[in-house]
């Protein structure tokens, strides 16, 4: 017994998985750090803004990701083994277009962004501040492809090592902002948004000294963006994406900024232990991509389920952590954040499992129309039912809905993925 666990632990995948959830684990750490001390600067008024504007930040990054997260997955661990010619020009085309289209976007968003917050978003922020959260959604959007193609390369350490290294930059700028009193709002989010990933590029160049003039010289190719692939998986990962924002944006609708504050701060622990889910998938990613047969299929969703438990445990943990723990990290003013992330702990578990189906249809049989089906019927379920239920139950009212979506969406994975498994070859 002791011999498997031990083989199971030194195989390539066990080690790039350990690796990748350590350094998850650290950045979770990091941004419970920022919620602990953030929480003990910021009233709950201000904190409920700058979730807002923070999530706004992060689904705009998610949407401007058009897809390319699955295209690099897809593509980039075939150029690198095969030492493919066409490997920088496969970055830069795909880093290109992901850009131009990001720019327009936020050129449009900048003029209509105010009207939004003041009919939707109600925080309330000056447009000076608007602005900055839309300008920091570029370098958010440009650090993340830094990162996929590190994962997809099976960079695992040095991707993590870097991020993380940012975390401390970030952590010292921050206490060094609150010495000086300086601390606000828009300091934070110049922080996070914009030094966070300048940072994380500078330790990137030290490593790939020559790698930005290389990516300069190479040329630009609009067929490597294989746009008919990625634009269906980016309207699917966009459905589900601003799906998980919505239950905060109609919280901030329909109700107090403190309630968007202690909601906040409740998605924000719900987001980092998901982080835990995406530093596994980027792993079992690939080898789905190379599973051809029911065997090979058969050993993905055995490892797959195997590491997916442990997010699904610290869900469940989460679920029994008295208040005294969260009194301890976030004061008595945020006492209701406690019971909504009990709440929320038990739909999020069942979403742990629901990945596997989801790696399944995207890679091995390629065909993200079924992921599409069941990210619109989580964001339909999510909206429409939050939508009616928060007016009536305010914060708690989410997490049933968040349940019923789940449900729903992944019927129609599990569904479809028995149907594509029974053409495989055994």
């Amino acid at each position: 017994m002791v011999k498997r666990v031990i083989s199971f632990v030194r195989r390539p995948t066990s080690k790039h998985i350990i690796i990748n959830t350590v350094g998850t684990y650290l950045n979770v750490l990091f941004t419970a750090f920022f919620a602990f001390l953030l929480v003990r600067i910021l009233s709950p008024s201000e904190y409920g803004v700058f979730s807002v504007l923070f999530g706004i930040a992060i689904v705009l990054a998610n949407i401007f990701d058009f897809g390319t997260t699955a295209t690099i997955y897809s593509c980039l661990p075939t150029l690198i083994e095969t030492k493919s010619r066409n490997l920088y020009r496969f970055i830069k085309s795909t880093f290109f277009y992901q850009s131009i289209f990001s720019f327009i976007v936020i050129i449009i968003l900048l003029f209509t962004f105010p009207y939004l917050d003041r009919v939707f978003f109600k925080t309330g922020a000056p447009i000076w501040l608007l602005q900055l959260t839309l300008f920091s959604v570029l370098f958010f959007i440009w650090q993340n492809f830094a990162l996929n193609c590190l994962f997809a390369a099976k960079r695992f350490f040095r991707a993590n090592l870097y991020l993380n290294l940012a975390n401390l930059g970030k952590t010292l700028i921050i206490f060094v902002l609150v010495y000086l009193k300086t601390i606000s709002v828009g300091a934070i989010i110049f922080v996070f948004g914009i030094i966070g990933p300048l940072l994380f590029f500078i330790f990137l160049l030290f490593y790939k000294k020559d790698l930005f003039l290389i990516l300069i010289k190479a040329d630009v190719h609009k067929d490597d963006f294989r746009f008919k692939y990625t634009l269906t998986y980016f309207i699917s990962s966009q459905f589900f994406n601003i799906g998980q924002r919505m239950d905060l944006f109609l919280i901030s609708f329909f109700r107090s900024k403190a309630e968007v504050g202690y909601y906040g701060l409740s998605q924000k622990i719900i987001l980092s232990i998901l982080s835990t889910v995406i530093s596994i998938t980027q792993v079992l990613s690939p080898g789905f991509a190379q599973a051809k047969t029911k065997t090979d299929v058969n050993k993905q969703f055995k490892t797959g389920f195997l590491y997916l438990l442990i997010p699904s445990a610290i869900f469940f943990l989460l679920y029994l952590t008295p208040n005294q723990v969260f009194y301890l990290f976030f004061t008595e003013k945020f006492a209701q954040t406690a019971n909504i992330s009990r709440s929320l702990s038990f739909p999020y578990i069942f979403y742990c499992i629901s990945n596997l189906p989801s790696l399944f249809l995207l890679y091995t049989v390629k065909k993200p129309r079924y992921n599409l089906i069941a990210s619109i019927v989580y964001f339909v379920s999510v909206t429409l039912g939050c939508y009616y239920l928060i007016p009536k139950m305010g914060v708690f009212a989410p997490a049933y809905m968040i349940s019923i979506g789940f449900f729903a969406g992944t019927l129609v994975l599990v569904f479809a993925s028995i149907k594509e498994y029974q053409k495989l070859p055994k």
